[in-house]
């Protein structure tokens, strides 16, 4: 029986660095449809155990999906992981070629992983890729917003008028990103998206994030939900010191909304609220509680998706 076979592949807006542990030199293909389509016959024909390529803003997104609909398992890791296993190979140098070949060798390590399939993501079908570009969309048109408003503030009076403008204009933009949004929720996820609102302290925004970036809400139990999401603890502990628990990782833009969430939910929702109120009353800081709240929240949500079931707030917390 043949070793397993792992390809790794850098990606850049214009080019997919292709490397595999059976070939001692890398191959280019276009970052477009045609590239894309090459590549995927290559690998089909290969049939590696498992492809690792980095996030990189998006140019990823399309090779990914691609590969997964072939049927091939595909990992699209956090770049600062990918670079922390090449420091830790010794690999200081960095050219496409090399971090092609580090992803390679970061694939064998991970596809003997215990937790393997939580770097495996769902595919992403027409569907679901549509959400996730108009979330993206409208967290973009947020940040520019903010941006705008605090250029207000601090603008010469001859340079308002302008900043002025381009407010209207972005809300404008907002107002018809949130209406597709929801649109687009009511049309292929309404009796999801209905259970996880019925929680006190879910909005809409919340529901349509969690439903374009937590794809796997529902499937995995609450441990490898926080972990996934970057909301579970981890130990900071060496010989007889013992340090203070923290999150790290995960899934930064579902994390910043989850958190938003804990914040009116800590307020408005009485389950959550008298979860809280007791960890202050134990002595805990706010910040710990309200991350402890944040797990919760998430448990809670993930019950919600995988019973399809709505709030119940006589029931005992998961």
């Amino acid at each position: 029986m043949s070793d397993p076979i792992f390809v790794g592949i850098d990606v850049s807006s214009q080019v997919l660095e292709v490397a595999s542990t059976v070939e001692s030199k890398t191959a280019q293909v276009t970052n477009d449809s045609a590239g894309i389509e090459q590549l995927v016959e290559q690998l089909v024909g290969l049939k590696p155990a498992l492809v690792v390529l980095e996030a990189t803003g998006g140019y990823e997104f399309e090779a990914a999906c691609a590969l997964q609909a072939a049927g091939l398992s595909v990992a699209v890791v956090n770049p600062r992981a990918a670079r922390d296993f090449a420091r830790a190979m010794g690999a200081l140098a960095k050219t496409d070629a090399l971090d092609a070949r580090m992803l390679a060798a970061f694939a064998r390590v991970l596809d003997q992983h215990p937790d393997r399939q939580r770097f495996i993501k769902p595919l992403a079908d027409d569907e679901l890729q549509r959400l996730q570009a108009l979330v993206l969309r409208r967290r973009q048109l947020v940040q520019m917003l903010t941006s705008e408003r605090q250029r207000l503030r601090i603008s010469h009076p001859a340079a308002k008028p302008s900043v002025e403008r381009v407010i209207d204009v972005l809300r404008r933009e907002l107002d018809d990103s949130d209406t597709q949004v929801a649109a687009h929720v009511r049309r292929h996820h309404a009796a999801l998206a209905e259970a996880l609102a019925s929680v006190p302290g879910i909005g809409a925004v919340t529901v349509a994030v969690l439903l374009a970036e937590l794809p796997e809400l529902g499937s995995l139990d609450r441990r490898r939900i926080a972990a996934l999401v970057g909301v579970a603890p981890m130990n900071r502990d060496s010989g007889q010191m013992r340090g203070q628990r923290t999150i790290w990782g995960g899934r930064a833009d579902v994390r910043r909304t989850l958190y938003m969430a804990t914040l009116t939910a800590v307020r408005h929702n009485p389950i959550l609220n008298a979860f809280y109120q007791r960890l202050l009353a134990a002595g805990k800081r706010k910040k710990v509680a309200l991350v402890a709240a944040m797990r919760k929240l998430l448990t809670i949500l993930n019950a919600i998706a995988k019973h399809r079931s709505t709030w119940i707030p006589s029931l005992p917390l998961p």
